[in-house]
């Protein structure tokens, strides 16, 4: 569906260059569109049918915006019966694609209860600042069993201690305590995305460094990799909770 390098401000062209009735949207909306910062994009609904020759998916693309405040695009895109193309159509409330749903496929359903029924529930009512929070924020999954390597796991925490560049990164005595580390596993926790810093376009990628320790314990180094420097070159800094490293990439990604 989308190009995980893709920024926000060629997402958002792509999806109104496709979408045939893009000159409906509000012009207040489009230009307060124009100041997304990042988006994050999911499938919502879909349906095929190999009797009626019918192809549909319906997606939920939110924008959040420099004010902070996050916005939703709902997009329609259909195959009809005896096409091969598949057309495009976007909305600015779940309401209005309904309609369209209705209008064009002769689904005639109740617009409100069929909102208000919806488990993702609508958009006056959403916090869509929670769906875009999916763009900092580990997806709330069940934490799995580790798989350490046994593989000079000491050295691999000297190197990614050497490399941080924050001035607040871990100490000398983190140094010392992992020294006594045998085993490691490397985790991506977040993966690469696109968004405003500065003006520029930046890169964000997490990545949680698990060790074992001598005796039994585990401890984890937490690295944010980036781009949202003054040069634009790339940038580590390593932490010792999740929680500073996530501050860190909001920071630099200057989300409020």
């Amino acid at each position: 569906m989308s190009d995980p390098y893709e920024t926000t401000e060629a997402h958002l062209e792509r999806l109104l260059g496709r979408a045939l009735n893009s000159y409906d949207l509000p012009d207040r909306l489009v230009e307060r569109l124009g100041t997304a910062l990042a988006h994050s994009s999911a499938l919502h609904s879909s349906h095929h049918s190999s009797v009626t020759g019918l192809h549909r998916e319906t997606f939920r693309h939110t924008y959040l915006l420099s004010d902070g405040e996050a916005v939703s695009l709902w997009e329609l895109a259909y195959r009809a019966p005896g096409t091969g193309r598949t057309e495009h159509e976007v909305f600015a409330s779940k309401a209005d694609l309904c309609l369209a749903t209705n209008r064009l496929f002769g689904e005639q359903f109740d617009v409100a209860t069929a909102v208000a029924e919806d488990p993702d529930a609508p958009d006056d009512t959403e916090d869509d600042l929670a769906v875009l929070g999916a763009l900092f924020a580990r997806p709330g999954l069940p934490r799995q069993r580790r798989m350490y390597a046994v593989d000079e796991s000491a050295d691999h925490a000297r190197r990614v201690l050497r490399r941080a560049e924050n001035p607040d990164r871990p100490g000398p005595a983190v140094g010392r305590l992992l020294a006594s580390a045998y085993a490691h596993q490397i985790t991506q926790a977040f993966g690469s995305r696109q968004c405003l810093a500065d003006g520029r376009d930046a890169g964000f990628t997490l990545y949680e460094h698990a060790f074992v320790l001598l005796d039994g314990t585990e401890f984890s180094l937490w690295e944010v990799e980036h781009t949202a420097t003054p040069d634009g070159r790339h940038m580590c800094e390593v932490y010792t909770s999740e929680q500073a490293a996530r501050g860190a990439m909001e920071l630099r990604a200057r989300v409020r």
